[in-house]
């Protein structure tokens, strides 16, 4: 980390050149806790899929995992990879980028009911969430001020991560 950057930033993006082995290995170890925490099975084809969505902070989209699958085995049905998913999305160690339709691993050491704010940097592709409640209480606020009572609270924001906008990438 840098002198000038503040501690949270590279927390936040981890920076373009990070040895991943380690944060993909703390991925897969909160993974398997999720699933035994939820008496849910983690089973072959689960950990299969999220360690191809875990495989990078970007977001990626279900036919990219099964193409990226059928490279090292059998080409698996849309629906076998949606109902992984479904799952991983369930245990929360995988969240969905709605503008994009596609997923990336909770990369955030947080309760899985809890929302976070989705930050995703146009230029390298990167994805990262940020803890901030008072967003989403403003939201409600807003929405309850027009008698409306929100079933999901989704908050994307697409943009230039500090990195790429450092190296004018």
């Amino acid at each position: 980390m840098s002198a000038d950057k503040p501690a949270h930033l590279e927390a936040t993006f981890p920076h373009p050149c990070q040895d991943h082995v380690s944060c993909l290995a703390d991925v897969l170890s909160r993974a398997r806790a999720a699933f035994d925490a939820r008496s849910l099975r983690l089973t072959e084809l689960r950990l299969r899929v999220f360690t191809q969505i875990a495989a990078s902070h970007h977001a990626i989209g279900a036919y990219d995992i099964i193409d990226r699958l059928a490279e090292t085995g059998p080409r698996l049905a849309p629906v076998s990879v949606y109902r992984a998913i479904e799952a991983l999305m369930a245990a929360g160690i995988v969240h969905r980028l709605e503008s994009r339709n596609a997923y990336f691993a909770c990369h955030a050491n947080h309760p899985g009911e809890r929302q976070h704010v989705i930050l995703s940097c146009g230029r390298c592709g990167t994805i990262a969430e940020i803890d901030d409640a008072g967003v989403f209480t403003a939201l409600d606020a807003m929405a309850s001020a027009q008698g409306f009572v929100p079933d999901a609270r989704i908050v994307e924001v697409a943009g230039s991560c500090a990195h790429c906008l450092a190296t004018g990438a």
